[in-house]
């Protein structure tokens, strides 16, 4: 008689993928309202700070360490480094662009990756209805903000790191979870911010309304949309995850309006209605258990794509 699965099992992962979506800005819209208080570079590094907090008290990742191997060890040290670098650009690149803005720029490594992964006619449509929701959310005023889209930029680069780490992290043997891995990694991270953050950071800690607010924007920032990463792409395949991310500029486009009242523009609402019927028309490529994970495909993507990277 088979045990009845575990909750996390019996959740849709789209529906994972779906509080990740939400979460992922609506932190960060959170942050933009500290920056006149504390320095950007300074909120970017207590969430971070916060996330491997959380992550070490709930998941004491440290006991795991002699079960890994000197490769995965790298990996997490690299994931923590990517991590580290792309949160305090992305706070960087608010502080100076829209929220909309920055998440559509954001979305255009992931997008390269669905491409990638896509071979079924329908899927290509799709990736063709998020590219132009995409560059339709995107209003380039490069004249005006040239700093912050070179931060949006950078931060798009990073992303396109995490999603490759990610994927070898949770395609990794089981003998280490994902989430262990990502706790370890949000360490590495915390620590790598340091020397860039913690002065800037200052502030809070005489403050005790800052600092309850700024642990606030850590959580809902790091650990709740990282978490629900890994457990969405344990089950999703690489190109429907990477593709499923074209939701994250019409989240932003929200969050940004509701949160820091920054109104969506006719071309922004364009953008979020093509990029929802690219998710609503794309389809896994098969059906069945055996392509509804990731599995050494996408371990193996990651790898071909970091190598490139270093080349």
């Amino acid at each position: 008689m088979q045990s009845p699965p575990v909750l996390t099992e019996r959740v849709p992962p789209h529906a994972f993928f779906l509080v990740s979506a939400v979460f992922h800005y609506l932190g960060p819209s959170f942050a933009v309202l500290l920056f006149v208080r504390l320095e950007p570079t300074g909120v970017a590094w207590l969430r971070i700070a916060t996330a491997g907090a959380a992550f070490a008290l709930w998941r004491r990742p440290w006991r795991r360490l002699a079960m890994l191997s000197s490769d995965d060890r790298m990996v997490i040290a690299g994931l923590g480094l990517v991590l580290a670098a792309m949160n305090i650009v992305f706070y960087q690149a608010i502080a100076r662009l829209p929220l909309a803005t920055v998440g559509a720029i954001e979305f255009a490594g992931p997008i390269a990756i669905a491409a990638w992964g896509t071979r079924t006619m329908r899927n290509l449509v799709a990736l063709a209805l998020a590219t132009a929701g995409v560059i339709a959310l995107t209003e380039v005023r490069l004249a005006a903000q040239p700093v912050g889209y070179l931060f949006a930029f950078a931060n798009c680069g990073l992303f396109m790191l995490y999603i490759l780490l990610g994927h070898r992290i949770a395609a990794s043997a089981p003998a280490v979870s994902g989430i262990d891995r990502l706790a370890l990694a949000m360490l590495v991270a915390t620590v790598a911010a340091l020397p860039v953050g913690l002065q800037q950071a200052l502030p809070a800690f005489t403050d005790a309304p800052l600092m309850v607010a700024a642990v606030g924007v850590g959580i809902s920032s790091s650990v709740i949309p990282y978490v629900c990463d890994q457990l969405a792409m344990r089950r999703l395949p690489r190109a429907s995850f990477a593709l499923l991310l074209s939701l994250l500029p019409a989240s932003a486009a929200v969050i940004g309006f509701l949160v820091l009242r920054q109104a969506p523009s006719l071309p922004d609402m364009v953008g979020i209605l093509l990029v929802v019927a690219g998710v609503g028309l794309h389809r896994a490529e098969a059906t069945g258990a055996a392509r509804s994970k990731p599995g050494p495909a996408a371990a193996t993507f990651a790898e071909s794509a970091i190598e490139l990277r270093r080349g």
